[in-house]
């Protein structure tokens, strides 16, 4: 028996539905209607299921573990995707070039990166475009030279206030020192400590979702990531190879210095 029947038909697109109960629920799509609302942040679903998911966030409640490591997710969704990590498994394919990805958000920013010229992010200050906001990043400097933070002992001058800290306990010993006990490592703030213990200890939270790498911090995982987009953003001023991480330029231009016998240029 064939239960998708025109009396659970939806009279916006057509589609058919096997209950009452499930048509009410496929013409929120079309309404835009979320009856249920989280009374933690206020954020509305469509369906009960959809808000009970998302309730698990505020409670730090973690059902889904994967059986390979120890990480935990509030979602299966989410315990599905990061599985792939250790399956290898890139259901995503590039229709352009024979690159395959774990989620479909990493493919729709690599043909953007890879193979279109959009460019989404504008400077505010002229007419240039750019591909990832990164990039647009590194350029705003260009036309902001502003260094509101200036040291009192001499006049150096500087764009964020941990510089500045940095600077005054470097360059003239002002300020408390974090040291680490094991190696004696001076570090200037305590995050930085904290880090630096992890790297000891060889503490690495941050997973890269498309391979099974792992790093200290959330800002090496993010340096990471566009090695797996095919984008190569950094280019070596000398030979224009192109690559992914600023760290390979660089550790590719001090070779290529020597190489050219060019000095006294840094990256």
């Amino acid at each position: 028996m064939n239960i998708h029947t025109d009396n659970y038909r939806c009279t916006e697109c057509g589609k058919c539905c096997r209950s009452g109960s499930e048509l009410a629920v496929h013409r929120r799509s079309h309404s835009g209607e979320k009856p249920f609302e989280c009374t933690v942040c206020s954020k509305r679903f469509t369906t009960s299921g959809h808000l009970v998911n998302h309730s698990r966030i505020h409670s730090g409640e973690k059902p889904y573990k994967c059986h390979v490591c120890d990480k935990a997710f509030s979602l299966s969704v989410d315990l599905n995707r990061h599985m792939r990590v250790h399956t290898g498994e890139k259901p995503y394919k590039c229709s352009l070039c024979d690159q395959s990805f774990s989620r479909s958000g990493y493919l729709q920013t690599h043909k953007r990166l890879v193979h279109s010229n959009s460019r989404p992010y504008d400077c505010r200050y002229c007419w240039m475009l750019f591909k990832i906001h990164s990039e647009l990043n590194r350029h705003v400097r260009i036309h902001s030279d502003a260094k509101p933070y200036s040291c009192r002992h001499c006049s150096h001058g500087f764009r964020r206030p941990d510089q500045l800290k940095t600077h005054l306990l470097k360059s003239h010993n002002e300020g408390t020192w974090f040291t680490f006990d094991i190696c004696q490592m001076k570090l200037t703030t305590k995050q930085n400590l904290e880090v630096h213990v992890q790297r000891h200890e060889d503490v690495k939270p941050y997973v890269c979702n498309e391979c099974p790498k792992r790093f200290c911090t959330a800002t090496e995982l993010r340096q990471h990531h566009p090695v797996h987009l095919g984008y190569k953003q950094f280019s070596c001023v000398l030979c224009d190879k192109q690559f992914a991480r600023k760290q390979s330029v660089k550790k590719h231009f001090k070779k290529c210095s020597v190489e050219h016998g060019v000095t006294g240029v840094v990256l």
